[in-house]
C-alpha cells in the first residue's frame, strides 16, 4: 500500500493534458487516432495513448528568395511570406508529416511558376494579384491537409544591377520629358497672354500710358534706378514733321 501511491501520483501525473485556449490535442491509441482535445484540462491513459498539441492561431511561414524568370525573360529574385491557420488538427497530423515546411515548399513552387507567366512590368505594378494566384493554387492542395491559407505577401523584388541602372535611367528620361512638356506648355500660355494683353493695349491707346505709370511707380525713388521711358513712334514721327516745316519756313498749321 506504501508503494501504490506514488505509483498513482506518477499515473495520474502522466496522464493529465492541459491543452490551451489557443490549441488542439490529437489523441492517437494505440497508433490509432481516438479523438480531439478540447482547450482546458484533459485526461490520457497512459502508455497506451499519446497526445499531439496542434496550434490553431495563424501561422506565417517564410517564402525563401526564389530565382525566377520572367515572361520576357528578366530573371529576378523574389521571396515573400505565407499566412495560414490550422483548420483540422486531425488532418494536418495524419495527411502531412510538416505542414509548415510543406506550406513553405508549396508556396515557393508556385511563386516560380506565377511569375514565369508574368512580364517584369505586370510584375512590378501587380504585387497584390501575384500573391493573390499563388494563394489559390496552395489552398486548393492546403485544404486536404485541413489548413486555411489567409494570405501571402510579396516582400522583395531583386533585378540584376545593370537592370536597375537602366531602369532609373528610364525614370529619369521620363522625369526630364515631363518637365520639358510642363514648360513647353508654360510658354505657350505665358505667348497667349502676352498677344492677348498687346491686343488690349493697341485697342486702348490709355492703356499703355497707364502700364507706363505702374512701371515708374514700381521703381521705387532709389537714386541708383536708370529709367528708360519708351516714346510711341507716331509721336517720333510728328516732332520729326514739325522740326522739318520750321527749318522749311513753312506755317505749322
Amino acid at each position: 500500500m506504501f508503494f501504490s501511491i506514488p505509483i498513482i501520483l506518477v499515473i495520474l501525473f502522466l496522464s493529465i493534458r492541459i491543452v490551451q485556449q489557443y490549441q488542439t490535442g490529437v489523441v492517437f491509441q494505440l497508433g490509432r487516432y481516438s479523438r480531439t482535445l478540447q482547450p482546458g484540462l484533459n485526461f490520457i491513459i497512459p502508455l497506451i495513448e499519446d497526445a499531439r498539441i496542434v496550434d490553431m492561431r495563424v501561422l506565417t511561414t517564410d517564402v525563401p528568395k526564389q530565382q525566377a524568370i520572367t515572361k520576357d525573360n528578366v530573371p529576378v529574385s523574389i521571396n515573400g511570406v505565407v499566412y495560414f491557420q490550422v483548420t483540422d488538427a486531425m488532418s494536418a497530423v495524419i495527411k502531412v508529416q510538416n505542414y509548415l515546411y510543406a506550406v513553405s515548399q508549396y508556396a515557393q513552387a508556385a511563386l516560380r511558376d506565377v511569375v514565369g507567366g508574368m512580364s517584369f512590368d505586370d510584375l512590378l505594378a501587380e504585387r497584390q494579384k501575384i500573391g493573390d494566384e499563388i494563394e489559390n493554387i496552395i489552398q486548393k492542395q492546403a485544404q486536404s491537409w485541413g489548413l486555411l491559407v489567409s494570405a501571402i505577401k510579396i516582400l522583395d523584388i531583386d533585378v540584376p544591377q545593370e537592370l536597375k541602372e537602366m531602369m532609373s535611367r528610364q525614370a529619369s528620361a521620363e522625369r526630364e520629358k515631363r518637365a520639358t512638356i510642363t514648360k513647353a506648355e508654360g510658354d505657350k500660355m505665358a505667348a497667349i497672354n502676352l498677344a492677348a494683353a498687346a491686343k488690349t493695349m493697341a485697342e486702348s491707346p490709355g492703356a499703355m500710358q497707364l502700364r507706363t505709370l505702374q512701371t515708374l511707380d514700381s521703381l521705387g525713388p532709389s537714386p541708383s534706378n536708370t529709367v528708360v521711358v519708351a516714346v510711341p513712334v507716331d509721336i517720333l514721327t510728328s516732332i520729326k514733321v514739325l522740326a522739318t516745316k520750321i527749318n522749311n519756313g513753312e506755317p505749322l498749321l
